[in-house]
């Protein structure tokens, strides 16, 4: 690796983009890389059904502005130009034309007018004109999108009493609402076993003819060009793989892409968590819910990556003590396992980023997400360590914790224990938390509905933040000191009460299941405990201020255990109460100091990454032998490159 590596890269509206290192690649086997090339290819093939799921017109507007962007005459350096450039990045940025976060609708700083003329003296054989229409045609169809604040505001609407379905513009139901939604996939859950796949995970619900049917997305149904391509690759990763497990594992997600079927993805899963042997490890499919208000479909994503075996040995320890840490969970034993099955993590690098997980992304992930699957064979998790990396890079000398951090000895100890903390909760969230608990027999698993995926994340911070301050960390080698916990402390909290504000447009409220998480526990906590964690003025700047922190570890097991009741009983009334008193509104006043602040530091609140780009190295017969990484391709040429080698729908 070169040593002018340059983790930072270009910065726009409220977005820095950064690049990640793949550490330890040249190493591989030419196998190896070959097999990593393959899943990467199919990693990128989905990135149209993304864009597509999260709004009906994302792929119309998105071809519409890249042609304009790639062939306007008139003067590129106008504030018109340079606004729909920066409106393009955006866009690319969030797969959409709403906010990867907060999902609210941008709006653009170029005008109609201008776009309109921009569309005029462009090639209509470059636009994306629908059959039988014109320039004109087109404009009518995007342009309300496009600048009318009223239309399609917020790709995901939770706001309490509202229909979700209704208000909510991402791209999964036609012609239903809140209400049938509900009611169709209750019907299908009453004639279902304990083993019931994940309903409604991956097709579109439609009324057709006054009655509801689900559109599949496979092979030969919707996003069918898309998902044909990624099988192509699949087979070609399947030709190479490292063991028949995996092999086995690819061939069962080639069949579910085929069939559409959500029992042969539960055996997909369940063979994925056995893959444990060899190096390369992917995730692809319609997986996370997060993009669905009710939770219930897959937003397509993909990512591929190989172990970090160094690393990896602090996840095992980890893993490896698991039934320890639900033993000593303070929830009530009626809502531990009784036995810990299969529970593996690993510490991996990133090698390919795709769909929901591109360009902004996890750095930690848990699946599989099926409760029952869960119980009966365990979970697998990653925390990935080159993202972190680079996060940790970009940090360096922000002037963040100077501004924030209420004294020299909080910032000391963030300084030392921050980066190690982190990942530390990060791997006990990731590894334990999600796959910690179990639901009371005869509870639905989406019983909380809108509320669900903020108690999960809810449920697994706090087993982190709880276990994290155990005098275990240092027995087991985690920790070196029995205080550093501190550090890990004082962040959340800073962050869920103050600094995660800044994400947070003036007037809107909280709405993304993570920041949600974060609320919900650092507010509760300084109301239940106002003497253990508090928050106080200094100067005209609010701080946080802990004043006990083993007080405030026994408020995290409390929360623990009530969140996890909530979650085993399927307590829906409990979770809407919690969520809706602590976790959505924003107090206007500190908000505008957040604001304030960070606009003197004058640091990115989002970050995402640029994908390195893997260039394969054939032999005469068209075996790869090789594959180089490359790190120099620009955001705009990496999207622009996307958009024509990989669009299919």
């Amino acid at each position: 690796m070169s040593e002018d590596f340059n983790y930072t890269d270009e910065r726009f509206a409220d977005v820095q983009m950064l690049r990640y290192r793949l550490k330890g690649f040249e190493e591989l086997t030419a196998r190896q890389k070959a097999m990593i090339y393959y899943l990467s290819e199919a990693t990128l093939c989905g990135r149209d059904i993304t864009f597509d799921q999260y709004g009906k017109y994302n792929l119309l507007i998105r071809r519409t502005l890249e042609a304009v962007y790639e062939t306007y005459s008139g003067q590129r350096d106008s504030d018109g130009f340079k606004a729909l450039g920066t409106y393009l990045k955006r866009v690319w940025f969030s797969n959409g034309i709403h906010h990867h976060y907060g999902s609210e609708k941008f709006v653009p700083a170029f005008s109609p007018d201008f776009l309109h003329d921009a569309l005029r003296q462009t090639d209509p054989a470059l636009l994306p004109i629908p059959d039988g229409g014109t320039v004109r045609s087109l404009c009518d169809l995007i342009f309300p999108v496009l600048f009318d604040p009223g239309v399609l505001p917020k790709r995901v609407n939770k706001k309490d009493g509202e229909d979700l379905v209704k208000t909510s513009a991402c791209n999964f139901y036609e012609g239903v609402d809140q209400r049938e939604v509900e009611a169709f996939y209750a019907a299908l859950k009453a004639q279902s076993d304990e083993e019931a796949p994940s309903f409604g995970l991956n097709s579109t619900l439609v009324k057709r003819d006054g009655r509801l049917e689900e559109v599949v997305w496979k092979a030969d149904g919707r996003y069918g060009p898309a998902i044909r391509q990624i099988i192509k690759w699949l087979k070609k990763a399947e030709d190479v793989a490292e063991n028949l497990q995996q092999k086995k594992v690819i061939g069962l997600l080639i069949d579910y892409y085929h069939t559409g079927d959500l029992h042969t993805f539960d055996r997909y899963s369940i063979e994925w968590l056995k893959a444990q042997d060899g190096l390369i490890d992917f995730i692809n499919g319609f997986i996370e819910v997060y993009g669905d208000p009710l939770g219930l479909k897959g937003s397509w994503e993909g990512i591929v990556e190989y172990k970090d075996m160094e690393a990896t040995r602090r996840t095992q320890t980890i893993s490896g003590n698991a039934q320890w840490f639900e033993d000593h969970s303070p929830v009530d034993p009626r809502f531990r396992k009784p036995v810990v099955k299969g529970v593996t993590a690993h510490v991996v690098c990133a090698a390919m980023l795709g769909g929901e997980e591109y360009p902004s992304t996890a750095i930690g992930i848990n699946l599989p997400n099926a409760d029952w699957i869960r119980a009966r064979y365990g979970s697998k998790s990653v925390t990935i360590a080159n993202l972190t990396e680079a996060y940790n890079q970009a940090a360096r000398g922000n002037g963040f914790q100077e501004e924030f951090a209420i004294d020299e000895e909080v910032r000391s100890w963030i300084e030392t224990y921050g980066p190690q903390c982190d990942d530390l909760h990060t791997d006990l969230h990731e590894c334990l938390g999600h796959g910690s608990g179990q639901l009371l027999s005869g509870v639905d698993p989406d019983a909380l509905k809108a509320y669900g995926s903020t108690i999960e994340e809810a449920r697994a911070d706090l087993f982190g933040l709880y276990f994290i301050a155990d005098p275990k960390m240092v027995e087991l080698g985690l920790l070196q000191d029995a205080h550093a916990y501190r550090a890990q402390y004082y962040t959340y909290m800073q962050n869920g009460m103050m600094t995660q504000l800044v994400r947070i447009h003036p007037g809107c409220q909280i709405e993304e299941a993570h920041m949600r998480n974060r609320a919900l526990i650092s507010r509760w906590a300084m109301d239940m405990d106002p003497a253990a964690v508090e928050m106080v003025d200094r100067d005209g700047k609010a701080y946080i201020r802990i004043n006990d922190y083993e007080a405030l570890r026994r408020v995290f097991a409390t929360q623990l255990a009530e969140i996890q009741r909530i979650k085993s009983e399927g307590d829906y009334d409990a979770a809407r109460r919690l969520v809706e008193r602590y976790a959505v509104e924003v107090d206007p006043r500190l908000h505008k100091q957040v604001l304030a602040r960070y606009q003197k530091l004058n640091i990115a609140p989002y970050k995402g990454f640029i994908n390195p780009r893997l260039n394969p190295v054939f032999d005469g017969e068209g075996n790869v032998i090789d594959v180089l990484v490359d790190y120099h391709e620009s955001y705009e040429h990496q999207m622009l490159r996307y958009s024509k080698s990989y669009s299919f729908l």
